[in-house]
Formats: structure tokens, sequence, C-alpha cells
């Protein structure tokens, strides 16, 4: 196999383990908390420890107050080193009669976050990584949920943070074990990440787990190019494959390539016949691969099982200037852009493609306040990717992130110093300890 790398094995590399001992999980790395605004100077003190002396607050002549629950736009931030939830003290005979069993069945269902700071509790709990009873059951409990992840280089070493949706939190993960390649983000799935990039002159494509810290490089493709590409998990058959579509340049004469980790190398597939794409975003949902084309006008399919290009004449919505297409659940396709041609009449807004009419239906649009305080400026540049029917919203200037839930039709900010860096490349990423990059 061509450069395989598991730095989670012993004697292959340093664990993740070795690598929170060593101070890559150190409180000066991790990103500081955000500060709330400081109120008025005339509010009064309202601790319980700042009203000695004062009136009777018994539970009777207390005053019920409402608070607002907290939601995405609160974060609090931590490492894989520091505790989020104060200690609990456990009986540590109980624990040590625990079958092992039942023992592998609760860490499976704790939050992959955690099981780094529960590795440092014992010898047999540092190795579970490695203990495929544990990895059974992690692999039959529902996911952790969906989380952000952010990849960027500052000065030229790897760095990546990770937010969690579930517990509204960033986590650092040390990314030094990947090679020293100038590669960038591709995309994630399955709880894998896939980078491309250029070792030297050679175009390489490589796929890694930042929880276990594993990574490969795959094969080199038949028409060797920089290509756009994009990585699909099959958590059935424990799988995947990585689509390569046309070259970055535009060169439409190449073949649609397809790798497949069960027979370890790529197979060519038909060209993508003679289009204008409107963009190089790609989305993928129901074993089908869409693309933007602006002649002829609509979308280019690829349908992965049969291996074949076909067009779809969806005809884009009147006055749009800039458009993502979004992968939802099961066959749910959707398009996202700012529609209106001056600064004071932009919106933007979200549609679904009917299947069955072969058209887009807008389905929701996002509130001023919001488009106000996300795009600043009418040129403003703007990044978006979904997953699950989630969509995230990213500036590059402003350094913020929105997100919109299309079944709850919520929208919530999403605040962190992981999304300030100019350079930084985002995607959807669902943390698991039992995808494998082989």
């Amino acid at each position: 196999m061509d450069g395989v790398g598991e730095s989670s094995e012993s004697g292959a590399g340093v664990s993740s383990f070795q690598l929170l001992k060593s101070g890559s999980f150190r409180d000066e790395d991790r990103c500081p908390k955000q500060v709330s605004p400081i109120r008025g100077g005339g509010s009064r003190n309202t601790s319980p420890l700042g009203r000695v002396g004062s009136r009777n607050t018994s539970p009777s002549r207390q005053k019920v107050i409402k608070t607002k629950p907290r939601g995405l736009d609160e974060e609090t931030v931590a490492t894989f080193g520091k505790a989020v939830h104060p200690d609990v003290q456990m009986e540590d005979n109980i624990w040590a009669m625990l079958p092992e069993d039942l023992l592998n069945e609760i860490l499976a269902r704790v939050p992959p976050f955690m099981i780094f700071r529960l590795r440092s509790v014992c010898k047999r709990w540092n190795s579970i990584l490695q203990d495929n009873s544990f990895l059974k059951f992690h692999s039959q409990v529902p996911s952790h949920g969906p989380c952000l992840l952010t990849f960027w280089k500052n000065s030229q070493t790897p760095q990546c943070s990770v937010f969690s949706l579930p517990l509204k939190t960033w986590y650092r993960i040390p990314f030094n074990f990947l090679p020293q390649w100038a590669f960038w983000l591709v995309g994630s799935s399955g709880g894998l990440v896939c980078f491309s990039g250029l070792d030297g002159l050679t175009f390489k494509t490589l796929v890694c787990n930042p929880l276990t810290q594993t990574w490969r490089t795959l094969p080199n493709m038949n028409y060797n190019q920089q290509r756009q590409l994009i990585m699909v998990v099959d958590r059935t058959d424990k799988s995947f494959k990585v689509i390569a579509t046309s070259d970055i340049y535009g060169d439409k004469s190449l073949p649609t390539e397809v790798y497949d980790s069960k027979i370890d190398k790529w197979t060519v597939h038909q060209i993508m016949p003679a289009v204008n794409l409107c963009s190089s975003k790609m989305a993928y949902c129901d074993s089908r691969l869409y693309l933007e084309t602006l002649s002829p006008l609509g979308l280019m399919m690829y349908r992965l099982d049969s291996g074949y290009w076909e067009h779809i004449p969806a005809k884009f919505p009147r006055s749009l200037l800039d458009g993502y297409l979004v992968a939802g659940t099961q066959k749910r396709l959707f398009l996202v852009g700012r529609i209106g041609l001056y600064s004071t009449l932009q919106s933007m807004r979200i549609w679904e493609l009917d299947h069955s009419k072969i058209m887009w239906v807008e389905i929701s649009r996002m509130p001023p306040k919001y488009f106000r305080a996300l795009l600043r400026l009418s040129a403003e540049r703007f990044e978006c990717f979904g997953q699950d029917n989630l969509i995230c919203f990213t500036s590059w200037n402003q350094g913020k992130g929105l997100l919109y839930d299309v079944d709850k039709k919520v929208w919530s900010w999403i605040a962190g110093c992981a999304l300030q860096s100019y350079n930084s490349q985002l995607c959807f990423y669902e943390p698991r300890f039992d995808a494998s990059v082989h």
C-alpha cells in the first residue's frame, strides 16, 4: 500500500494519548472563551453571596424568573485534556467488578471526545481504542451527533478544531500526524476526512480518521491530475469511495474515476458531457452526485451505481447571484444562494428540488438581521455546506458561522475563534472510532 500511516498503533507513531501527555493539548493552544458583553453599571448584585443581611429570600417570597434556554450561540471551550463536567466520586470496587462487555457498552456511549480523558484512568482503558469488543459496541450505538470540523495551517503546521453541536464545545485535535504536503480539505463522511494535495509535483489523495490518528494515501489515479473530489462512506459494509470528476482547471477530456476501498483501486468511468459548470461545488445524496451547469442550464447528475452522467433541466431561480448545492437526508437536494441586484435588495434563500416536477421550490429565507450580520458588503463572499438537513453559512471576512435547521426551521449563530481564520476550511464531521481508513 502506498503511504500507509497509523499513528494510533504502538510502534507506528505517537498515539493520541501520548500527544495528550506530551502537551499537545496545552491550555494556551485552546481558543479563548467568548466573553459576554458587560451589563450596565447600575444593575444590582443578584448573587446569593452578595445578599448577606438583605431581606428574606424564602421560596415563598422569591420571584420566579424564566431564563432563555441555551442555544447554539452560547459557547463553552475545552480540550481533550480538560474536564467539561465536574468530577463525581465513584466507588472503585464497583467499577472494578463490572463485566468487560458491560463496561465496553457503557464506554461506547460516552461522547468520543471524553474518551481521551478516560484513557488516563488505567492501562486497560488506555488501550481501549485497539479493543475490537469496544469498537463493536461503539459501532452499534447512535452517533454522537453532528460536529463542525475546521482545518487551517498556522506557519505551515496543520491545525484542526471540532465544534460539537450536542455539547456546544470546541475541541482542538492535533493534526501533526499527517505528512508535510501542500494539501487542502476535500470533505468528511462517516468519521473519515479526505484531503488532496501535492507531494512535490505528484497529486495525492489522503484519507484519515482524526480521532484514531490513522491515515493512508490512496493509489494514484489512472489520469493523475488535480481533480474535484468527493468522498462517500458506506458504514454497512465498512467501505468508502472517492469520486473524481473533471480537472480543477476545467479540462473536460478527463474521464470520471471512482476509488473503491474494497478493491483498493481506481476505475475509469464515463467522461462528463461537454458542459459549462457554474460552480466547482458538488453535492452527493441518494447515490447520486450533482453539479450546477450554465450551458445547458440545470444540473449534471452522476449515478454511482451505473457510472453514467445525465442532464437534469432544472432552471435556476431568477436573479440568482451565487448558488450552492447542499445535500440533505435521503433524496433531498437544496440550493442556497443570494437573490437581488443591489445590496439593499439582496436576500439569502433556500430552495429544494422537486424531483417529480424538476423545479426548485423555495422553502426558507434568511431573516434580514442574520443576512446583514453575516454579509455586511454586497460583494462579500460566503461558504455554504450541509449535512442531515443542517446548513452552515460562513463569511470569509466576518469570522462568523450561522446554522440553519431545515426540519426545525431554526437559525442560530455559532461563535468561536476557530471560525475566524481567513484561510480556514470547514465541513460537517461525524466523530467515530470505528471508521477505518482501509
